[in-house]
């Protein structure tokens, strides 16, 4: 039988068939054998072959066979800094839920996102939230980062969750695709899921007043239909972004405003860090790039663990 994976707890996977009937399954030792370095093997919106087990009144399916993946969205592990973690497969687009403050999103983090979502194929959506909530100050700040992202070519919109505003708009950008919500805890992702289709009723909980954190209220990722004619992938709040996979000449061809600068460059493998006569440098001089974002490709470029730190803005 063939079907697809809707929800992955590492050890069980419900796997919706062709046929529309779920089936609770497990997956044959031998994935964990195939070279398959991440720590799940099988992920939410996978597709998957499976056989059929009847033991008395239990059914079980088997999965024994993962089809090839259009794409998928990686991450590196928590506490296995030398594994990585697929977030979610055969994605047609990833949202990215960004707060100002109540969690704060640092650009390092959307940097590595946005890398991330380049280096697969995803097309990523910058979503704004709780734009009900900021001051004077606060929302002119906002309309500074839509306004950089905007210019390097990411869609970028602004929405409150709680108020509706734009929750429209969005629904209207998935129907008929696989959509991801991904976000760091507290950003909202459940509220605006439950916005979008209120009888999932999906749990959410109130940001820490101590820390200015979310608490996870999704505890494995899962796929969802909607009534519209979307799918929805509801992934954990995720604290770090550790980009993988990617090496450190190709890194720069995943900022797309450093690709389009980079044949001007003196060396074809310029790394624009040290080297003469590079065209990004130039165009950082000149306030033609946003130093945000040439900060993050650094930090990536070193190998440097997301670090949380309130001088991400600071402009140089």
């Amino acid at each position: 039988m063939k079907g697809v994976v809707y929800k992955s707890t590492g050890s069980w996977y419900t796997v919706k068939s062709e046929q529309g009937k779920f089936y609770e399954c497990r997956i044959k030792g031998k994935f964990r054998m195939e070279g398959i370095k991440s720590t799940n093997p099988v992920a939410v919106g996978d597709h998957v072959q499976f056989e059929v087990e009847t033991k008395g009144d239990e059914t079980i399916g088997i999965i024994n066979k993962i089809e090839k993946r259009d794409n998928y969205i990686i991450r590196k592990s928590v506490n296995l800094s030398k594994q990585t973690h697929i977030i979610a497969a055969n994605v047609d687009i990833a949202f990215l839920l960004i707060t100002l403050n109540n969690p704060p999103t640092f650009t390092t983090f959307i940097d590595r996102f946005l890398v991330t979502a380049e280096a697969y194929h995803i097309k990523a959506v910058l979503l704004f939230n709780k734009i009900d909530t900021y001051n004077e100050d606060e929302t002119l700040e906002i309309k500074y980062l839509a306004a950089m992202y905007r210019e390097i070519g990411y869609e970028c919109v602004g929405i409150s969750a709680e108020t509706g505003k734009n929750v429209a708009k969005v629904k209207e950008m998935m129907q008929g695709k696989v959509c991801m919500f991904s976000g760091h805890s507290g950003v909202g992702k459940s509220t605006l899921v439950n916005a979008l289709e209120s009888s999932l009723d999906l749990k959410t909980s109130k940001i820490s007043d101590q820390h200015k954190q979310g608490q996870h209220t999704t505890t494995f990722a899962e796929m969802y239909d909607l009534s519209f004619g979307a799918k929805i992938i509801d992934t954990p709040g995720i604290k770090g972004f550790g980009v993988v996979e990617i090496e450190k000449e190709e890194l720069g061809d995943y900022f797309p405003e450093f690709f389009e600068l980079k044949q001007h460059c003196k060396f074809n493998n310029c790394l624009h860090v040290e080297e003469p006569q590079c065209a990004i440098k130039d165009a950082l001089e000149a306030d033609e790039l946003a130093w945000s974002r040439y900060k993050s490709y650094l930090q990536i470029l070193d190998g440097e663990e997301e670090h949380f730190r309130k001088d991400i803005y600071d402009k140089q």
